[in-house]
């Protein structure tokens, strides 16, 4: 198994570093398209909705619509409804749970779930129109908070954050994963060569209480959108989202945590005017 997971994460490098440094959109868009159809994919799978693919494939057309009329698209409006939809509606049910059958709410759910996927993946199109460098360090954060956090837990892990959904998580795990944020995330920003990044910008627009504030908001919401998406398989009785990665699961398995973190990103830098 690990040999898999190493070959597939080795194979998926090959294939994104040079498509995020190679400056070419073209690329670029063809690559995230097929990653968002796989994702949709998944999702119409998770809420057991018939015709996936057909879903899919209707989806990505208009993804790609999107992403080569970006500048007439409302972008920031489509972040602030992802936004709204996860703190109104999508957060509460980690809590009051999913409906129980899949029946009509649970096809309203699948829609909006769907949006705020579709929002993730227009946001990693705008945050590479800042740089390749700026987005990968809006996901670095969010993988910094997986890490911190596994290594949190197993260290001092022991009170459950979710044992229902994700019996392996912690809130010691949680604290971690934010703890190593904002040291790691603080200290890049005295680095001259990472002064182009989102948390470097931050800082110089916003000062550090802010800064702060935004980082703990960030290793929250990476935190919620993992549960969710754990949360949907356990309904669905599934155990990853798909087999499309081996040893990795499914493309939702790898991004579930920044479904919530990007289109956020990405409306901050919208209002600091560090995108456009």
């Amino acid at each position: 198994m690990l040999k898999t997971r190493i070959i597939t994460a080795l194979v998926l490098l090959a294939i994104l570093i040079p498509t995020l440094f190679s400056g070419n959109f073209l690329l670029f868009s063809v690559v995230i398209s097929a990653f968002f159809a796989a994702a949709i994919w998944e999702c119409q799978r998770l809420f057991k909705k018939p015709l996936p693919i057909p879903m899919s494939v209707v989806w990505t057309a208009f993804f790609a619509y999107v992403l080569f009329h970006l500048r007439d698209f409302s972008t920031v409006l489509l972040f602030a409804l992802c936004v709204a939809f996860w703190v109104l509606r999508l957060l509460p049910l980690l809590y009051k749970g999913l409906p129980k059958d899949f029946g009509y709410s649970n096809g309203i759910l699948s829609t909006l779930y769907g949006i705020v996927v579709f929002g993730c993946f227009v946001a990693i199109a705008v945050l590479y129109q800042r740089s390749a460098l700026f987005l990968l360090s809006v996901m670095a954060i969010v993988w910094i908070a997986d890490i911190g956090a596994y290594f949190a837990g197993k260290a001092f892990g022991k009170r459950k954050l979710a044992p229902g959904i994700s019996p392996g998580k912690s809130w010691e795990g949680a604290l971690g994963g934010a703890v190593a944020v904002l040291g790691l995330t603080a200290a890049s920003t005295l680095l001259p060569a990472l002064q182009d990044t989102f948390a470097a910008q931050l800082m110089q627009a916003k000062g550090a209480l802010i800064f702060v504030a935004v980082m703990l908001l960030i290793s929250a919401a990476s935190v919620v959108g993992d549960l969710f998406e754990s949360m949907l398989k356990r309904r669905a009785g599934m155990k990853d989202s798909s087999q499309l990665l081996p040893g990795h699961g499914g493309v939702l398995d790898r991004v579930d945590a920044l479904i919530p973190v990007l289109p956020l990103v990405a409306l901050i830098c919208a209002y600091l005017n560090i995108i456009h």
